[in-house]
């Protein structure tokens, strides 16, 4: 398939199972709709932007992809310190400016939540869904783009 998107995902298995399950609901999605994808892992959602920055880059330099779009996949879960606070709102911002300064399709894919049982609820397919809704996502903001001429 021509147009088919290519996708980078960068996942961060830090809480493994509920990535797994994260990453099994976008694939659901982006096999369905054709998409191609890789996958590229780092240790925690705060190392996501700079993966995905030096993969812009690689891709850029012709030594990876291109890819249309990314998607980060990763889950912070609160823990009794302000570490929470800083990876939640460095990582996404770090998405955002890479969203806003390089005109990159990216879907922000990391859970911030309290518990354990709130990541399980948003991660599994059988519930909420969310790798489900970040695989959409993607394929939307990558739509988006093209439409505007972008891509």
């Amino acid at each position: 398939m021509a147009d088919a998107p290519h996708i980078l995902i960068v996942n961060a298995p830090f809480y493994e199972d509920i990535t797994t399950e994260l990453m099994a609901g976008v694939t659901d999605v982006l096999d369905a709709a054709g998409a191609t994808w890789d996958l590229e892992e780092v240790p925690g959602a705060f190392e996501i932007p700079a993966a995905i920055k030096f993969a812009h880059r690689a891709a850029q330099a012709g030594t990876v992809g291109p890819y249309d779009g990314y998607a980060g996949l990763g889950c912070v879960i609160r823990g009794e310190t302000s570490h929470y606070d800083y990876v939640c709102e460095e990582s996404i911002r770090g998405l955002m400016n890479l969203t806003l300064d390089e005109g990159l399709a990216i879907v922000n894919g990391i859970l911030t939540v309290e518990n354990r049982d709130q990541a399980w609820a948003r991660a599994s397919r059988s519930d909420k869904n969310k790798g489900g809704d970040f695989g959409h996502g993607i394929l939307s903001t990558i739509a988006l783009k093209k439409k505007f001429g972008l891509a």
